[in-house]
């Protein structure tokens, strides 16, 4: 498969973390109010590696994809990407934002731009690609995502599930290190769905470092190298998906899993 170069280093073998931590969040706690939603949370992703997250709703998932790239602001501990400290605001922030994609539930495009203008907006005001290199980049990353004859069309006339394709072509436009998902097919009607997740399981064999928080067992057994189970704003327990589906070990994942995978 062709390697569109995502990443910056892309030396590891595809789907293989490198044993290089890029994302190394340090005794991070969050509270909402009276609501200790991140609670002294302590994780490091691997560049090259594919973290899914998953868990009841309300146990914190989201708000930990969102202050890795400090959508979210957090009360204790440190964020760092690849060596250097989240800053809190300015220009250092928006250097590093650049480095990390977010894909979210709803696609967050731009309604009055074309499909190929949403793609090309941050590589030329942000990363300064000159307009012809921009435009050349963000067909072939449309091309990719299997959306290229939509290029000259407005959002609004693309389907949710190609909306969100886009969404993962202009995050891809900006050839981060990391790529943030919070539950990027949860509001996608249920034939969509497949589309989006066939996208990202390619992206994660070619090696994109990926954290993506979801509803989607299956994908989480096919594209995973660890899962993290989070409840009661904890992370309860991290493992291979093929330990974690099998065996789980702590009471809180067991009665997650029994209850959803009985539908």
């Amino acid at each position: 498969m062709t390697s569109y170069g995502y990443g910056h280093e892309m030396d590891a073998q595809p789907g293989a973390a490198t044993g290089t931590p890029l994302v190394v969040l340090d005794h991070v706690n969050k509270h909402f109010g009276d609501l200790h939603v991140l609670n002294d949370i302590n994780l490091t992703v691997d560049r090259g590696e594919v973290v899914i997250v998953i868990g009841p709703s309300g146990s914190g998932k989201s708000t930990l994809c969102r202050a890795i790239n400090r959508l979210e602001t957090i009360d204790e501990g440190t964020i760092a990407i690849d060596g250097v400290e989240l800053p809190d605001e300015g220009k250092p922030l928006a250097q590093l934002r650049a480095d990390v994609g977010m894909v979210f539930q709803s696609f967050n495009l731009f309604a009055h731009k074309t499909i190929l203008e949403n793609v090309t907006l941050g590589p030329i005001k942000v990363r300064g690609v000159p307009k012809a290199q921009a435009r050349a980049e963000a067909m072939q990353l449309l091309e990719r995502v299997g959306v290229a004859n939509q290029a000259d069309k407005l959002p609004a006339q693309l389907s949710g599930g190609q909306q969100q394709r886009v969404a993962i072509a202009r995050s891809l436009a900006m050839k981060p290190k990391v790529m943030l998902f919070d539950e990027p097919t949860s509001a996608l009607d249920p034939e969509m769905i497949n589309e989006v997740l066939d996208v990202m399981t390619s992206l994660a064999k070619e090696g994109m470092t990926m954290i993506v928080v979801t509803h989607e067992m299956g994908f989480a057994r096919k594209a995973a190298n660890r899962v993290v189970f989070m409840a009661d704003g904890l992370i309860q327990e991290e493992a291979t998906p093929e330990e974690f589906f099998t065996n789980p070990r702590s009471e809180r994942a067991k009665d997650f899993l029994s209850k959803i995978l009985t539908h």
